[in-house]
């Protein structure tokens, strides 16, 4: 993955989004909620919500925030059926695309994501016809500049921490971990008091494709935009190399 920064996409996209804090606490919000009902409240019960509560403290979502989310959740039996589903999909060039979504009406869901696809050029896929060039893992981004620890002890104490991997960037440190044992490295890495700007289960592509026409570029921002502005979107994974 060397040459592939995350962190100046993620830079970015937060600065994107600090205008629209409001809107990602709506999306994590559903996403407890989700959990709760699946699972239940206790997060030490519930893997999902456990990883939800991770990645909503890694968009500095507060403490009270979450629990009151939680309690919510779990003692509103009439609150909102939400449902999660998954598009796969084409953008120019064979770009592919992955949209996660929690929705109340799938229709309405369906329509706007083909919609997005379809004003940037490109098209909706089969289930499976990309999410084979994706692996799902967990990702803890660190900040190098603010990180106290060298590169070699941070690796030492991730990887005795149980993760599958770690990466040196120019300007930041990945750690990627097996789903299943994200939360538990994750608190093992807070505990290191590290500048964590993003820890989330996700979905990295396993080779990038780079998109030299400028007029492909345009069209492709086009989906992501329309995906990314929708409400009932939570993730979109691609394998552009931006």
């Amino acid at each position: 993955m060397s040459g592939h920064s995350k962190f100046a996409n993620i830079k970015h996209k937060k600065e994107k989004n600090d205008a629209a804090k409001g809107k990602i606490f709506t999306i994590l919000g559903r996403e407890i909620a989700v959990a709760v009902k699946e699972g239940g409240p206790d997060p030490a019960n519930n893997y999902k919500l456990a990883t939800v509560i991770a990645k909503a403290k890694a968009n500095n979502m507060p403490n009270d925030t979450i629990d009151r989310g939680i309690k919510k959740a779990a003692g509103d039996s009439n609150a909102v059926n939400y449902e999660h589903v998954v598009y796969e999909g084409y953008g120019p060039k064979g770009i592919a695309i992955i949209v996660e979504a929690l929705t109340d009406n799938k229709n309405r869901t369906a329509a706007n994501v083909r919609s997005a696809f379809t004003k940037g050029g490109g098209s909706i896929g089969a289930q499976g016809c990309v999410s084979f060039m994706f692996d799902t893992k967990g990702q803890i981004i660190v900040d190098k500049e603010e990180c106290e620890l060298d590169a070699d002890t941070l690796m030492e104490k991730a990887l005795d921490a149980g993760a599958d991997d770690f990466v040196e960037e120019e300007d930041s440190y990945e750690i990627l971990t097996d789903p299943d044992s994200f939360p538990e490295i994750l608190e093992a890495m807070e505990g290191l008091k590290l500048p964590i700007v993003s820890a989330e289960v996700t979905r990295l592509p396993q080779n990038y494709v780079e998109l030299t026409e400028e007029d492909s570029v345009k069209s492709l921002q086009r989906t992501l935009d329309l995906l990314e502005e929708d409400d009932d979107v939570q993730s979109v994974y691609t394998n552009w190399d931006e």
